[in-house]
């Protein structure tokens, strides 16, 4: 006997929900994929600890993919154990997020330091680096318009006469359009990269906590449909 009434209604709108879940658990393998690849493509960030929320979020964004299938099929088939299990895990899945949001946040107290690193290192090992890492550099300082970490003073030991800074930092990028222009404001951008990065950065650290937020706030939503659901078919076999 299926469930009638309200509860059928219920049933609808706890399988509606689960859509939802599918396209949640998409949204956060992709914010926590865009994040990763934005602290150690783009940036080179390598400090572990970068790594901690993203990834969280990535994994709970598959498996949000894979329990929605028991929000759905037992939704659909009103199998009691099956909406149970989806509640569970569901409630799991919550408090990992909120983790997750909480880890992100106060990531973002460390992100200066670990910029500062970074960024460090990226000028130490420019000009050893492979022809990839140094665009990977070229682009970072171009794409910010930026140079160095806190100034362009900091490429002093790019060339012997300390002088000069890599075409990157230039207004208008030509070849060795850095050649002895390094305190040159007309020539080349001055300002370091430190605090442009570390601002694209925190904000895309804050998308991870907006997403991780939103998305459990619509899973309680889902969590007391499923438990009104469960009532229901627990009603029903009563009646049996």
């Amino acid at each position: 006997m299926g469930v009638e009434g309200g509860m059928k209604c219920v049933k609808y709108l706890l399988f509606f929900f689960n859509f939802l879940f599918w396209i949640c658990g998409l949204a956060l393998i992709v914010v926590g994929i865009l994040v990763q690849v934005a602290l150690h493509n783009t940036f080179m960030i390598d400090d572990a600890s970068a790594s901690g929320a993203p990834i969280v979020i990535i994994v709970v964004g598959v498996v949000i993919f894979f329990v929605a299938f028991f929000g759905c099929c037992g939704a659909w088939k009103e199998n009691y154990c099956m909406v149970t299990m989806f509640a569970v895990l569901l409630s799991v899945i919550i408090i990992v997020e909120i983790a997750a949001a909480i880890a992100a946040y106060v990531f973002r107290d460390k992100l200066s330091t670990i910029v500062q690193d970074s960024l460090t290192d990226m000028i130490t090992n420019y000009k050893n680096g492979s022809d990839e890492f140094r665009k990977s550099v070229d682009h970072l300082q171009e794409g910010l318009k930026c140079c160095g970490v806190n100034s362009s003073a900091d490429w002093k030991s790019f060339s012997s006469d300390g002088k000069s800074v890599p075409d990157s930092c230039c207004l208008n990028v030509t070849k060795d359009c850095g050649k002895n222009a390094m305190g040159d404001a007309k020539k080349v951008h001055t300002e370091g990269c430190h605090d442009a990065v570390e601002a694209v950065l925190k904000q895309n650290v804050l998308w991870v906590i907006i997403a991780a937020l939103v998305i459990a706030f619509l899973q309680i939503t889902g969590i007391v449909f499923a438990c009104l659901l469960m009532r229901g078919i627990h009603s029903g076999y009563e009646v049996m």
